[in-house]
């Protein structure tokens, strides 16, 4: 669904976006789409820059409850687990970045937050509502999928299962 259209039924107090329960999911290993988006200050930022990392990308909107209640916990874990190479990327589908400027500030969002293209939302599709947010591994392949907000506690695990693998 396009994001201006949520954008407009949001304002009239509407809900176009799907309603499904919160799910995550491990996926079989497959690479992640390539992509390449601009900050909400119109630099260009891509998924290469993140080689090596585990990269939580969440697809999410300022207008989003679920979304905005769970970032909190993002800022947490990108604080904590930074130096062992995880990174939050959230992709807004806001339909311009002035909104998304401010709430960063407002909210003291410590990661990077690009703004979404109809491209990398079919790429990364299906998105069946926001958030929806995966958990890509330092290989680059994608290794959960998440529709809907959880615990913070409970998706650090899953984070972690990525990030800090047991020993084999």
């Amino acid at each position: 669904m396009r994001p201006a259209l949520l954008l407009a039924a949001a304002a009239l107090g509407l809900s176009l976006a799907p309603v499904a329960p919160v799910r995550a999911e491990p996926v079989a290993p497959a690479p992640a789409p390539a992509w390449k988006l601009n900050d909400v200050d119109g630099k260009v930022v891509t998924s290469g820059q993140f080689k090596g990392k585990v990269v939580v990308l969440d697809f999410w909107a300022t207008w989003c409850g679920p979304c905005r209640s769970e970032m909190p916990g993002y800022v947490g874990l990108q604080k904590k687990y930074a130096a062992d190479g995880l990174v939050f990327v959230g992709v807004s589908v806001d339909d311009g970045p002035e909104v998304v400027r401010k709430f960063i500030k407002e909210h003291a969002i410590n990661y990077t937050i690009v703004m979404a293209d109809d491209a990398v939302v079919n790429a990364f599709a299906p998105i069946d509502g926001y958030p929806t947010t995966f958990i890509i591994d330092r290989n680059g392949s994608i290794r959960s999928k998440k529709l809907g907000s959880r615990p913070t506690e409970v998706y650090e695990k899953e984070i972690l299962a990525v990030l800090k693998p047991p020993a084999a």
